[in-house]
């Protein structure tokens, strides 16, 4: 198997897009150890996980986050893959970059709300059109917990749908985005804003959907479907369960994923998969 989602046969993978290890500054949180998460994917049946650095997205420069990352999961390669932070509005943003693509990362992160960059940053597209030049995608968060549970010292606000749509509409963009938080109102308001073509360079994961009885997640597989979704655990601040839940938890009779032919139904689980989201340069 591959950290990035793909058997070692070529055949796709489940790949957990949200990981993180080290701890969270505003409450304690279980087990946040790389040997720890590799036993969890494995429990979970995950085939890799991009794992990033907690703590690394509250600090103002990533790199002393970037190294801890890499020497963490040194020891773990075959299954956890780094996904480090570049920051492109901090100094030589670009070795972060260079540093992320020889360390093998499927994807970096970024998190401008937390830096106070607003939709249409120039930075951020900078950012956006160089991973896509470096052959890794560009991974977003839109919260880490629900705004009733927050801290009253975690006063960023939430990733926006206009970030997401302004980063995807970039031209010659050859990165793809991937969304992880994000509820059914901002999937939809990213989607439907969005050209077809553009629309393929942006992928969900699921976590903070809705399942019954709103069925939030069941409308998303009908209306956009399934390709445009992929796996997370979301370790260590949720659930692990909650992805493999809110599938078994679709509606009785549909196994789940994918519009078919405009009828009501599911006929499969195409989810995308790391190979897909990142191939890589």
């Amino acid at each position: 198997m591959s950290a990035t989602g793909t058997h070692q046969a070529g055949t796709p993978g489940r790949v957990d897009t949200c990981a993180w290890i080290g701890g969270y500054p505003f409450r304690d949180i279980p087990h946040p150890d790389p040997e720890v998460l590799v036993r969890v994917l494995e429990r979970e049946g995950f085939t890799g996980g991009w794992v990033g650095h907690l703590p690394g997205a509250f600090h103002r420069d990533p790199v002393p986050s970037n190294r801890a990352l890499y020497a963490a999961l040194a020891p773990h390669r075959a299954m956890l893959a780094p996904a480090p932070i570049v920051r492109p509005d901090w100094p030589r943003w670009e070795q972060m970059l260079r540093d992320a693509v020889n360390e093998g990362a499927p994807a970096v992160r970024a998190y401008p709300t937390l830096w106070g960059l607003g939709a249409g940053h120039q930075c951020m597209a900078e950012l956006a059109l160089a991973c896509g030049e470096a052959g890794v995608a560009l991974h977003l968060t839109v919260r880490f917990e629900d705004l009733r549970q927050r801290h009253p010292l975690d006063s960023a606000g939430d990733l926006t749908a206009a970030h997401v749509r302004q980063l995807a509409r970039l031209p010659g963009l050859k990165a793809n985005l991937v969304v992880a938080g994000a509820g059914r109102e901002l999937i939809e308001e990213t989607h439907w804003g969005l050209t077809p073509p553009e629309q393929q360079r942006v992928f969900y994961d699921w976590h903070w959907v809705w399942g019954p009885p709103e069925d939030h997640f069941a409308h998303l597989l009908r209306t956009i479907g399934a390709e445009r979704f992929a796996w997370s655990s979301w370790w260590p601040l949720r659930l692990t369960q909650q992805a493999q839940a809110l599938v078994d938890l679709l509606p009785a009779g549909e196994s789940a994923a994918a519009p078919d032919n405009g009828s009501t139904g599911f006929s499969g689980l195409p989810f995308a998969h790391g190979g897909s989201i990142s191939p890589g340069k």
